[in-house]
């Protein structure tokens, strides 16, 4: 039963940025949480020992990744849940970003690394000076699940030769692989036991919890994992959440690494869950985890140096296994194969190109998928059901909501790209089928209508009004609507020519009769920059002004 307000600590007024992912503390629940922090430390140390070794760093800085970054952002967070350390993703972009600039493990490669933590922490925060936030949603997961297979199978093939005990040259995965296959005459098998050995314990230790790493790179990948871990958390449990303080957190959070002499930190799912399924509730189990590496790194610092390679790289081997998504590649390609397709290629982009380009594929290929959709949009006729319910069908020539009437819907925002898709469905509906009075474009699905399209409105407009259609729009959402007045579309088209809903439009068509009569629009001038001279709608160039010079037609 929850705690009743006098059983709370709630702390500082709710205006102060801070604690916000720990206050009310609820007393009752304390214990668990300790525990939750607890089992987090118990499970988290032995990884980020991994992800040190993957970012070619001393062991040690893995355990301050569960310092001072994980009790900052603790502290300057939103999210309740999120769990904020080093990730195995943004450890190999790291190792790649340094590797030939300083020798690994050295003093000069840790001041590196830290240079590098706090430039991520810098861009983190002017994301959140200027609002960027809404970065977080352009990487696809189809285009994650490609990334992180990409990396998973990188990481595991880096970490076979010291499983083995051999040594394998090569830069590129591909032939860090070939030259491992050749050497295996020569595998020391007291290695090759020590990593089975470790491989055995972490598997019984997780029992039948299996936990995907997910987080992926610096910057714009830290944004979207830890978004998009954050809110999930937050929907789970109906909690506040603010973008806009986690990343102050984050950024905070890779600041104190840089200044603790370690590296890049991310929200991690993994060890998220791993809290959350422990029963940590709040940001309380973080901080008794960030206890527990204290004493760590007080008492047992020592005996890390101990530590075999074998067993080491036993552990980094079975963190890059379970990045490989084996069963979303395969749910991808089930249903739909042309994005698998994209998820494909982002994974041999990182296996033969390396994970900074892999990076910049991934981020063009979530902008090239965006853009197809929104290109070509699934734009439709709406027509009434027998019981009266509109429902769409495909617009293509000729097709009309009823005798003498297209009501038309555009299925996107309206963009450069995808304008000439507004003007070939308009073609088609206006110049084949049977005589139209009107044409209305519903504009439900139009978030925003840049100045190319704009200027195609206006010629959609004079094409209409040349076969003596009247031109109407329902469902003007009001931001959509001030920018048609801006750009002078509403004067031209005069204000009666906006309705609520198709519904009110359609009754607006009948009370016309069978003469079709509509007030007259007033409709573009038609420079040359408007018109082809071939009776076609065409195109103006951007940058045209004429576009928008209104005035009655003649």
């Amino acid at each position: 039963m929850p705690d009743s307000p006098e059983r709370r600590w709630r702390g500082p007024p709710r205006a102060w940025p801070v604690l916000q992912g720990m206050l009310p503390i609820e007393r009752s629940r304390v214990p668990a949480e300790v525990l939750a922090g607890f089992t987090l430390a118990a499970l988290g140390i032995p990884a980020v020992l991994g992800y040190a070794k993957i970012a070619g760093m001393p062991l040690v800085t893995g355990l301050y990744t569960m310092l001072l970054p994980m009790a900052v952002y603790a502290i300057l967070g939103s999210s309740r849940h999120l769990v904020v350390a080093a990730d195995s993703a943004t450890a190999v972009i790291l190792a790649a970003a340094l590797t030939g600039l300083a020798v690994t493990g050295s003093e000069r490669y840790v001041r590196l690394a830290g240079l590098a933590a706090l430039l991520t922490g810098g861009m983190l925060f002017a994301a959140r000076l200027a609002r960027l936030s809404f970065l977080a949603n352009f990487l696809s997961r189809t285009v994650l699940v490609g990334f992180l297979t990409g990396v998973g199978i990188q990481v595991a093939a880096g970490q076979l030769p010291d499983m083995l005990g051999v040594t394998a040259a090569g830069g590129q995965t591909l032939a860090k692989l070939v030259n491992t296959v050749r050497v295996l005459p020569h595998v020391h098998w007291t290695d090759v036991a020590v990593s089975i050995a470790v491989i055995g314990v972490v598997v019984v230790v997780r029992g039948i919890n299996r936990w995907i790493n997910r987080p992926v790179a610096m910057f714009v990948v830290i944004l979207a994992q830890s978004a998009a871990t954050s809110r999930a958390y937050a929907a789970k449990y109906e909690e506040p959440f603010s973008e806009a303080t986690d990343l102050t957190g984050l950024a905070a959070a890779n600041a104190a690494a840089a200044f603790s002499g370690t590296f890049v930190v991310n929200g991690s799912p993994t060890k998220t869950q791993i809290t959350d399924s422990a029963g940590g509730r709040s940001q309380l189990s973080q901080l008794t985890a960030a206890a527990v590496v204290l004493m760590v790194l007080v008492l047992f610092t020592g005996p890390l140096a101990y530590l075999p390679d074998a067993a080491l790289a036993a552990v980094v081997f079975l963190i890059a296994v379970e990045l490989v998504d084996v069963e979303g590649m395969r749910r991808i390609l089930a249903l739909r194969k042309h994005e698998f397709a994209v998820a494909l290629l982002t994974t041999a982009a990182v296996l033969v190109l390396g994970v900074e380009y892999g990076i910049v594929l991934a981020i063009i290929a979530s902008m090239v998928d965006h853009l197809r959709h929104s290109y070509s949009p699934l734009n439709s006729v709406l027509v009434k059901s027998p019981e009266g319910h509109w429902q769409p069908v495909p617009a293509g020539p000729g097709v009309r909501t009823e005798e003498g009437l297209v009501v038309y819907r555009f299925g996107t925002s309206l963009y450069y790209a995808n304008a000439s898709r507004l003007v070939e469905d308009i073609a088609a509906l206006v110049g084949h089928g049977s005589p139209l009075r009107w044409m209305v474009i519903d504009c439900a699905a139009i978030g925003d209508v840049d100045y190319t399209a704009s200027a195609v409105l206006v010629k959609v407009a004079e094409h209409v009004h040349q076969h003596h259609v009247h031109l109407a729009l329902s469902c003007v959402l009001g931001p959509v609507r001030r920018q048609l007045d801006h750009y002078g579309i509403s004067k031209a088209l005069g204000q009666d020519a906006y309705f609520d809903t198709p519904g009110a439009a359609l009754e607006a068509f009948h009370s016309t009769g069978a003469s079709g009569e509509a007030p007259r629009p007033v409709m573009p001038r038609r420079d040359e920059d408007l018109q082809d001279g071939s009776g076609s709608i065409s195109i103006a160039p951007e940058g045209h002004s004429a576009a928008h010079r209104l005035q009655p037609l003649q």
